[in-house]
């Protein structure tokens, strides 16, 4: 892929540190590309990762998160996408645990990721902890990741209901993360239904998007605050940068105790997915092979003719050939070896025999 500097999808991103005074431990990404050279495809890829550790630097494992995450998959093809993003999660990962064990300031610091990869109008996700993704289509909104987190898994148990999950004291417990001695658990699961198994889920990766389309993508800060319905109104009510603004400023009303951090894009109309060309071959080249081809067939037929030339000696020989005899034994061919044992096989001796010469016996005397 190679970088652009404008992006296709109309982009408003934005982060805020909240109202309780903490350091803004949210970090994102967002990063234009073409597909290549010869195809101008536009791709487009957000990161979101929420820093955990506070005074443990949540902060610097976001940025490794981010950071490592677009460098990973800028570097990829797009021939598997879902491996690109696997491998950029697990590289950050692994170096946010190195990071922190190199620093006693820095151990226990971990960071939450949402990553939405479009290419050209399809879309791959993935997640690992409690920041989301949302699909806005029409007068619909759906949250298309899963949270990882102490609440979702009572809520899936049924060990809860939805309505005991407000205030309760395992609410910001996340059972995922990047920044363990082993890497996480990938979530590719993209949830377009609610009646979808989690297989079914998965091989949503890759869905077609539609013009005007909204994806969005946010930090626990917003979410906690701010429910679903009240997203979706707000970008129905306004321009998106506006959306976005209220958005934060309604999470701020409501205590804003974390940081939040949207990146919210549209699926523009026109968006055409550009098939890679394949390289044409020179008009010059094919003359070349034509001429090689019929010199080599001229030449192959003149030694044909040469070795297979008609004998008519044979119609003007006035006596029979004599049958030649073979006196000693003619191997046929070299030793040859064979490719897979290493042993030498020898042909079979072909011998014809010495033909004997009966004479007379002699005369006995009288």
């Amino acid at each position: 892929m190679i970088r652009s500097a404008q992006s296709r999808f109309p982009v408003v991103s934005k982060s805020h540190s909240g109202m309780s005074g903490k350091n803004n431990e949210d970090r994102f990404g967002v990063t234009a590309f073409l597909l290549n050279k010869r195809n101008p495809t536009p791709v487009l890829l957000a990161v979101l990762s929420d820093g955990v550790g506070g005074h443990k630097a949540g902060e610097v494992a976001a940025g490794l998160a981010v950071s490592l995450i677009t460098e990973t998959v800028s570097e990829s093809s797009v021939v598997n996408p879902v491996q690109s993003i696997q491998l950029g999660i697990h590289r950050a990962s692994q170096a946010i645990f190195a990071e922190a064990q190199k620093d006693t300031g820095k151990q226990g610091m971990a960071a939450t990721v949402a990553v939405a990869w479009m290419i050209g109008h399809r879309l791959y996700t993935a997640s690992v902890g409690d920041s989301r993704i949302y699909l806005l289509r029409g007068d619909k909104i759906r949250q298309i990741s899963t949270d990882h987190t102490w609440i979702q898994e009572a809520l899936d148990n049924n060990v809860l209901t939805p309505d005991q999950v407000e205030g309760h004291p395992n609410r910001h417990v996340i059972r995922r993360y990047l920044g363990g001695a082993t890497p996480p658990e990938v979530d590719f699961r993209m949830r377009l239904d609610e009646a979808e198994d989690d297989q079914q889920s998965v091989n949503n990766q890759g869905t077609i998007l539609q013009a005007g389309d909204r994806l969005l993508l946010s930090s626990d800060g917003l979410t906690d605050l701010v429910k679903d319905d009240e997203i979706l109104a707000a970008f129905a009510q306004n321009d998106a940068e506006t959306a976005v603004d209220t958005l934060i400023d309604l999470a701020n009303q409501r205590g804003g105790h974390d940081n939040i951090t949207i990146i919210s894009f549209e699926i523009p109309s026109g968006i055409n997915v550009v098939a890679d060309k394949q390289p044409t071959i020179p008009v010059g080249f094919w003359v070349t092979a034509i001429i090689v081809g019929l010199l080599a067939s001229l030449i192959f037929g003149y030694f044909w003719l040469q070795r297979n030339a008609f004998d008519w000696s044979r119609f003007f020989s006035a006596t029979q050939e004599s049958p030649q005899v073979t006196l000693n034994p003619v191997i046929t061919s070299a030793p040859q070896i064979t490719a897979t044992t290493g042993r030498i096989n020898y042909p079979q001796l072909v011998v014809t025999e010495t033909p004997r010469i009966l004479l007379p016996k002699p005369s006995q005397t009288p």
